[in-house]
């Protein structure tokens, strides 16, 4: 098949040269997040030289001030009922590489560099993991853990993947990729939805360790029960369509032959 057929699974390109790419940073503010001013001012001071654009969806309209070289645009605030979190920041950002973070302050910019060394070395969706060696959060109920475990079984089951981390929100990919990569307002998670939609197309996948962060303002309150059902329909939805035969057809395990007795 050519390669028009697929333009934009391009793993085994040649990493860019320095300065030929721009890179872009969307920053998510959910709308039970409160006011993500306080948070987001030392945010932007974190954000490194190689970001040159910085799209704000959920938080205040407008362009904010910022480091000389850095452009701040925010979107403003969306209908929290058409999904949890908006693709708009997505399409709307200019950039070649595009870095996806809260903006709530559990996800450090001084991470950026290492998910675009990833990039920039063949790999196609560079996510971060709590649960990797140099990973760690810092509050993850037990009923979220124990819910995230169950579906990565399920994940592995039916994608042959072995990811750790499987809703974490911090990742990095191509502009090119946003429309491959199905985007929907449906109210799953927006880190599962990529990770799922990258799985199901195929993508050379990384992970990298990723230290989640306290929250800087209003707590979170996390709803594991509605998630992961949102999250297990994503996976079902997405399966390689070869999925539920494989797990059909695996083989059992083998018994030792015995010998006839004479």
């Amino acid at each position: 098949m050519s390669s028009d057929a697929h333009p934009l699974r391009r793993s085994t390109d040649h990493a860019p040269g320095p300065g030929t790419r721009t890179v872009s940073l969307v920053l998510t503010v959910r709308p039970d997040g409160g006011d993500p001013g306080p948070a987001l001012d030392p945010l932007l001071d974190q954000v490194p030289s190689s970001v040159r654009e910085v799209v704000l969806t959920g938080g205040p309209a407008g362009d904010r001030r910022a480091r000389s070289g850095l452009t701040v645009r925010g979107l403003g605030p969306w209908d929290a009922s058409r999904g949890d979190i908006p693709h708009a920041g997505l399409r709307a950002a200019t950039g070649d590489l595009i870095v996806l973070m809260n903006a709530d302050g559990t996800m450090s910019p001084h991470e950026i560099p290492h998910y675009l060394h990833y990039l920039e070395s063949g790999y196609d969706f560079v996510k971060g993991s709590r649960f990797i060696a140099g990973g760690d959060f810092a509050d993850y109920p037990l009923s979220r853990r124990l819910g995230h475990r169950a579906l990565l079984r399920v994940a592995r089951q039916l994608y042959g993947q072995h990811l750790t981390d499987l809703w974490y929100g911090f990742c990095a990919f191509r502009r090119s990729f946003v429309d491959l990569l199905d985007l929907r307002e449906d109210g799953v998670e927006l880190g599962a939805e990529l990770v799922t939609h990258a799985l199901h197309y195929g993508l050379r996948v990384a992970e990298v360790p990723s230290l989640e962060l306290p929250r800087r303002h209003d707590p979170s309150h996390p709803r594991t029960v509605r998630d992961g059902v949102r999250i297990l329909g994503t996976l079902l939805d997405e399966r390689p369509h070869n999925a539920l035969s494989r797990l059909a057809h695996r083989p059992l395990p083998r018994r030792d032959a015995r010998t006839p007795s004479a």
